[in-house]
């Protein structure tokens, strides 16, 4: 394949410099949660994810490169791919916690269920676009394409993670909206579901239900399953409006807080740069979503708008169920913080993902060029 050089023109800084701030101050904040933490290699954690980091930038170099059409015809195989390395994880998996998530592989921790995020977005894109109608989807309609998302979600829930596995269905429930569906079905889609919550609580572990009753009353287990969400809320409350400065979070630096460099991230910010440091991050992730969805818009193609689309509902709903989660408003569910939290495939994952973004905006103006 010929690169076109007319993309280097209509490159999307901007969504280059949203990015790479939001991950630059991931940086600053773990340096701050967990400067005194090392990974198995005895590196501090912030600088193996500005390893992570450079790694993502290349993955994303990748993907605004080869045109999007072009990964779109193989998105199937990328996507059976990924399901082959989920099933791979039960028989050669490194766990930890009490479940199974990680591949080894050349001396990198590989979580396949960050991958599959993204490929199922590509598989949904691929089928919705071979398949588009002027009517609107129909639950019966909505079957196969419910099976893409529901395949890694069973597996991914065996592992188990609750909060990747949800991500999933909640991804499949944007894109079929965004893709139009009767309201009839949704309703009914609705109904269903509010139906069978009595039967999925039989399927969940235990300490998923324990997190899940903790959200409801913390204090029913304040040592136990309450204790991340009133150390995080106390972390968050703590900071008030300009924050306590940084490297001066109590809560942090006296291991208060569970999981800081991880789920918990948003506290540790939220404590040393208070309500005014906490605005302004989730402005910047709030300008991204709306660039993300205004290339989505503006794409000429139904498969880059629903690869656009499906990516910046995966940040938005990252964030959305983090920021959930750390105040208290939503279960705890184990997800991370869309390039703040350390984690090295779920970082090259989605810098991947706004490589594809940037890709469907690039290619906007080729497109139009030549209708």
């Amino acid at each position: 394949m010929k690169f076109d050089r007319r993309l280097l023109f209509n490159f999307d800084w901007v969504l280059l410099f949203l990015v790479l701030s939001i991950s630059l101050i991931g940086v600053l904040n773990l340096y701050s949660a967990g400067y005194s933490l090392a990974d198995l290699n005895g590196k501090p954690l912030y600088v193996r994810q500005m390893y992570w980091i450079m790694i993502g930038l290349m993955f994303m170099v990748i993907c605004f490169c080869i045109d999007y059409r072009f990964i779109g015809r193989y998105a199937y195989v990328i996507y059976i791919i990924s399901i082959i390395l989920l099933i791979m994880v039960f028989f050669y998996g490194s766990g930890a916690h009490g479940s199974k998530r990680w591949l080894v592989v050349g001396g990198f921790f590989l979580q396949p269920s960050e991958v599959v995020k993204l490929t199922v977005i590509l598989a949904l894109a691929k089928y919705f676009d071979d398949n588009k109608t002027d009517e609107s989807y129909n639950l019966r309609k909505l079957l196969l394409p419910f099976l893409i998302a529901l395949l890694p979600f069973l597996l991914i829930l065996k592992q188990p993670d609750l909060g990747t596995a949800l991500i999933l269905i909640v991804l499949f429930l944007s894109m079929a909206i965004f893709i139009g569906v009767k309201w009839r079905s949704i309703i009914s889609a609705a109904i269903s579901g509010i139906v069978l919550v009595p039967l999925c609580w039989n399927f969940l572990k235990n300490y998923q239900k324990e997190r899940i009753l903790a959200f409801f009353n913390p204090e029913r287990d304040p040592l136990g399953s309450g204790y991340h969400v009133i150390q995080s809320m106390i972390a968050v409350g703590s900071g008030g409006i300009i924050g306590k400065g940084f490297l001066r979070g109590t809560q942090t630096h006296l291991k208060f807080l569970p999981e800081q460099q991880t789920d918990f991230v948003f506290s540790v910010f939220a404590e040393e740069w208070g309500f005014l440091g906490g605005t302004v991050l989730m402005s910047i992730f709030f300008v991204l979503v709306l660039w993300g969805l205004n290339v989505a818009r503006n794409s000429r193609d139904l498969l880059g708008a629903l690869i656009a689309f499906g990516v910046t509902m995966l940040v938005f709903w990252e964030v959305f169920i983090n920021i959930g989660m750390v105040l208290g408003i939503i279960p705890v569910v184990g997800l991370p913080l869309p390039f703040l939290s350390y984690g090295g495939s779920s970082m090259a994952v989605l810098m991947a993902g706004i490589g594809l973004v940037i890709n469907v905006s690039m290619r906007r103006f080729i497109l139009q060029s030549k209708e």
